[in-house]
């Protein structure tokens, strides 16, 4: 028995810094609630332990595990925390230690004796993995009576199944996890039908049913603190509230919110449903599976019964024709029958003793969510049955047999049940490379480790990851330990997948450098080439896109996937037959408007940004430049020939070491103390001086209306602990960039503060503040005399040898370098400056550090989606039809998928080309030599030549300088034009050509590799 001292009771505080990603996918009630259950895990084969593995990372009060039956070798085969020396041990005891180190707040320990109903009463959430349906019927009619959440599960070779049970009466308080939806009034009638239409056009988003409630509703003030009122949608930018005519009249403003309305959701018990079940759909293009494999999954149970608790054989016809049979009749007793196709069935029963990885991690993943909704009430739950196949997923360039799939007395036996013995030597003998080490890199490695890739004599794998691991990673990537923290990701994944199976050791290369152009010389022809397949494990567009392109060119298969939150999505990218990558595109990230920024902010999100911008205007960019100023000789001269910022910057680097220049810590209170009453009186005196609170516009309608809120100044009190937070973090941060020694005592800043006399603000005429985008674009001229006197007030670097400063590098998850804090009180102060909602310092850190949600359930799932395709691409499949790109949200739950997009073909002459295509050259021609080529050979006129950035050939070049390069080798013309030498590990140019064809029109045609060394 393994149990952890330190608990996260209800009273307790969450840890922020361990769960800070998945916060911010459940939020802290759900978290509070999740703390206050017991779960008992029946079953600790693969599954199983998945399923714990994700419960424990996540943070429930207890799990405690049963499984008293010996550990065999097959099991290695998907249960990652057993070991060859673990056989024929129990396996809850063996396992129990190795969960309980995941998380030091979760208690894990092992339900000794037997499974009775006093037992199983002591616990909220039952989930079974392993037992016989009959079993199962009972233990869930006792738990349905005695309200026991209640989850069935098992994975089955390619299929898997979930059933729920939540009780008759289960409340889903959130049933999407997203932001509930706001947006501001332009007007409302006073009708019957009470329409509400939206400011500006903008789409309110809301759907039939739900419910809002509104605030800063002028005129009809009746609605302002009003109860929930449920709408109807009218259209995209209107609503109706029912009923509003004995409302007053509406005048102006008005913010309409989402409210979050608690559902009942009723479950029936396991043997209730048995004959009428309810799916989720898992896949649209199987809607007829469901039925059959529910059918399907009852007679594998009854064989097993009538076998001594023996499964069929794997691919063994005449156990496979019993399971058909009693399919048969089980179907009968269903009210909906279904259509049962015998093809089906009997794989059904061939692949009924396998164990994958992938389906494990998949079912692991979303089985575990399950549990965590049950917990929590957060996300609606699946009702009731949920059934999955890849069948795809098997090879297609053979027919395994019986002998094929028999067991062979080693740890892959459950995949070999499956795929058969010449896969797994396939599988054994491939060559990856995983880009990424991070949350979705720890589970491909696990899921890689379990089917033994790359473990053959021809096998290898590739881990890069440049990032070391921190506090915040620990919640989901759990190949990590505390001990780990500060290490590099891809040497400490490596060693634990290597624990996980010895086989492992010595088949795995360790990178740390980012693949990038920088890194060419590292991620080379020869490296690339020697590879089977990329997968990348990836947090950021720009380098999957670098990745794309590099598999593109390469010709390699890669395995591209993310998640967000509750989200997941999979694509897989296959030469000559799928588009890439980078063939489509998410729409940009909506930007919020200068002007909005600056003068004019209506939401939170407003006032964080600023805060942030402030953050790195006062403590970043002026460090920097100080820096630069100090070491840079010419610095000066390069800012003056930039547009936009020379005043700006020049100022900063005089403040810095002139003006504002501090020497000890009382003078960066000071310099905090000028800086509040800046930015959160006098700017805000002075807009209003422009703009008054009754200003009109030139068409009559009040200036300060619609999105735009009439400041107010803030009067400091030293005494009001938003104000003091503001000085204190400022100060401290000042100090930071000076290397002075800070202080946080709260007594002592109101001494010091008390002594500091703020001049008196008056706002000035003729101070120009920018209403619109337009105006706000508009670069700002600056005098020629001004940047004189600045640049003659600026100390000689010679006087200040050895002086540098210390730019605030922005780092969100340090909680001791006042970086967060900071933001979250200038925010929240801008925030009362105009009368918008504070925000928490939680949620100041998710907006202002643009935190990616993140939880290890959807991350399980989509690694094993991943995977699954995996064995398709080490199979060679060639059909688009085979693969599969797949969209999840656990949330839902809701789950899609795809055939991939065929890969766009273009055309010139009568030749087809795709984006895999290029046009091979070897000898390192010249430069008219490969143009002679395209014109005899393709009747291609070349017009426009050039390599990278460098422009090799234009038609409308002087003919002095086409006389010079037509006869140059196109290396040397490369390092002629570029001025640069081609770096030695460069074996091919890639050069890009506009063409003509033979009628004289511009085509587009493939871009030319030359190769230029062997």
């Amino acid at each position: 028995m393994a149990q952890n001292d330190t608990k996260m009771d209800t009273d307790q505080q969450i840890d922020e810094g361990l769960y800070s990603r998945q916060l911010y996918v459940l939020g802290h009630e759900a978290m509070k609630k999740m703390s206050t259950s017991n779960v008992l895990i029946v079953g600790l084969r693969g599954l199983g332990v998945e399923i714990a593995k994700n419960v424990v990372l996540a943070g429930v009060k207890s799990v405690t595990l049963y499984d008293p039956e010996p550990a065999s070798i097959s099991d290695l085969s998907t249960q990652y925390y057993l070991h060859p020396e673990d056989v024929g041990k129990p396996r809850a005891s063996v396992t129990c230690p190795r969960l309980a180190e995941l998380n030091a707040y979760v208690p894990v320990s092992v339900l000794e004796g037997d499974l009775t109903h006093e037992q199983v009463v002591k616990y909220n959430i039952l989930v079974v993995t392993e037992m016989s349906l009959e079993r199962q019927l009972e233990l869930n009619d006792f738990c349905h009576q005695n309200g026991i959440k209640f989850i069935s599960t098992e994975v089955r070779g390619l299929f898997g199944r979930v059933f729920n049970d939540f009780g008759e009466d289960f409340e889903v308080l959130d049933a999407t996890g997203e932001q509930p939806l706001t947006g501001m009034v332009a007007a409302i009638d006073n009708d019957t039908e009470g329409v509400v239409t939206c400011l500006d056009e903008t789409r309110h988003g809301l759907e039939d049913g739900d419910y809002v409630t509104f605030t800063e509703v002028q005129g009809m003030t009746e609605l302002n603190g009003y109860e929930p009122i449920k709408v109807k949608v009218l259209g995209p930018y209107t609503f109706s509230i029912g009923d509003t005519s004995a409302f007053a009249k509406y005048q102006r403003g008005g913010i309409f919110t989402q409210v979050k309305v608690p559902q009942i959701v009723q479950f029936s018990s396991f043997k209730d449903t048995l004959a009428e079940p309810e799916f989720v759909l898992s896949d649209f293009a199987k809607f007829d599976r469901p039925a059959q494999l529910h059918v399907g999954f009852q007679a594998l149970h009854v064989f097993a019964t009538q076998n001594d608790n023996n499964l069929p054989r794997s691919y063994n016809e005449e156990d496979a024709s019993k399971v058909y049979e009693i399919t048969k009749q089980l179907n009968e007793k269903l009210k909906e029958k279904a259509e049962l196709d015998e093809k089906l069935i009997k794989k059904l029963s061939y692949q009924a003793r396998g164990d994958l990885s992938p389906m494990v991690a998949v079912f692991g993943g979303l089985v575990a969510q399950e549990v965590l909704k049950a917990a929590s009430g957060k996300f609606n739950p699946i009702k009731q049955y949920f059934y999955f196949d890849s069948l795809e997923s098997i090879p297609s360039n053979y027919e395994i047999s019986e002998a094929d799939a028999a067991p062979m007395g080693t740890r892959y036996d459950g995949q070999i049940a499956v795929l058969g013995r010449k896969f797994q030597e396939k599988i054994a003998n491939a060559k990856q490379f995983l880009v990424g080490a991070g949350a979705i890199g720890c589970e491909m490695l696990k899921n890689w480790a379990m089917m033994g890739l790359g473990t053959g004599p021809n096998g290898r794998i590739t881990i890069t990851d440049m990032d070391t691991i921190e506090k915040s990673n620990l919640n989901r990537q759990f190949l990590f330990r505390t001990k780990d923290v500060g290490k590099l990701k891809s040497q400490c994944a490596a060693d634990a997948i290597v624990a996980m199976n010895p086989d492992m050791k010595d088949k795995i290369d360790v990178h740390q450098e980012r693949v990038g152009p920088d890194t060419e010389n590292v991620y080379d022809d020869a490296f690339f080439e020697s590879l089977d397949g990329v997968t990348n494990a990836l947090d950021n567009v720009e380098a999957r896109q670098y990745v794309d392109r590099r598999c593109v060119y390469y010709r390699k298969p890669l395995l591209e996937s993310g998640t967000l939150g509750t989200k997941g999505n999979t694509q897989v990218v296959i030469p000559f037959l799928t588009e890439s990558y980078s063939s489509s595109q998410d729409p940009p990230e909506k930007s919020i408007p200068i002007c909005t920024l600056k003068n004019f902010p209506n939401a939170i999100e407003h006032t964080i940004q600023w805060a942030r911008d402030l953050f790195e205007g006062l403590f970043v960019q002026p460090a920097e430049n100080v820096n630069m100023y100090l070491t840079k000789p010419d610095f000066v001269e390069t800012t003056l020939k930039q547009t936009g910022n020379q005043k700006e910057a020049l100022e900063s680097i005089r403040n810095f070491l002139v003006t504002e220049r501090v020497m000890s810590f009382e003078e960066c209170v000071r310099w905090a103390r000028f800086k509040f009453e800046e930015h959160f009186n006098n700017n805000i005196q002075q807009l209003l001086f422009n703009f008054p609170a009754d200003a009109t516009t030139s068409t009559g309608t009040a200036f300060w209306s619609g999105p735009k809120r009439a400041p107010a100044p803030i009067v400091f009190d030293p005494s009001n602990n938003n104000h003091l937070d503001f000085v204190i973090f400022a100060a401290n941060l000042h100090a930071f960039n000076y290397g002075l020694q800070g202080k946080t005592d709260r007594e002592w800043f109101k001494q010091v503060l008390s002594d500091i006399m703020v001049p008196e603000f008056s706002p000035k005429s003729g101070v120009k503040i920018d209403v619109t985008e337009a105006e706000a674009a508009q670069p700002v001229s600056s005098d020629a005399d001004e940047i004189d006197r600045l640049i003659s007030d600026l100390p000689s670097p010679k006087t200040l040898a050895g002086v540098r400063l210390n730019p605030a590098e922005f780092e969100k998850d340090d909680d001791s370098n006042f970086h967060i804090d900071f933001i979250t009180a200038a925010s929240n102060l801008r925030a009362i400056n105009y009368g918008i909602a504070p925000a928490d310092r939680h949620k100041t850190k998710f907006i202002a550090g643009k935190i990616i949600p993140a939880i290890a359930t959807t991350t399980s799932l989509v690694t094993g989606l991943v995977c699954l395709e995996l064995y398709k691409v080490v199979d060679g499949k060639q059909k688009i039809e085979d693969y599969k790109n797949g969209f999840v949200n656990l949330a839902l739950p809701f789950f899609g998928f795809s055939e991939p997009i065929a890969m766009p073909k273009l055309k010139y002459h009568d030749t087809e080309f795709s984006l895999w295509d290029r046009f091979d050259i070897k000898g390192d021609p010249t430069l008219q030599e490969l143009m002679d080529f395209f014109q005899q050979e393709h009747e291609l006129e070349v017009t426009m030549l050039s390599s990278g950035v460098t422009m090799l050939y234009s038609f409308f070049m002087p003919k002095k300088k086409l006389e010079e390069r037509l006869p140059m080798r196109m290396s040397k013309l490369v390092e002629t034009v570029s001025k640069k030498p081609v770096p030695p590990h460069v074996k091919s140019l890639v050069v890009e050509i506009c063409v003509n064809d033979k009628e004289g029109e511009d085509v587009e045609v493939p871009y030319v590799r030359v190769q230029i060394r062997d």
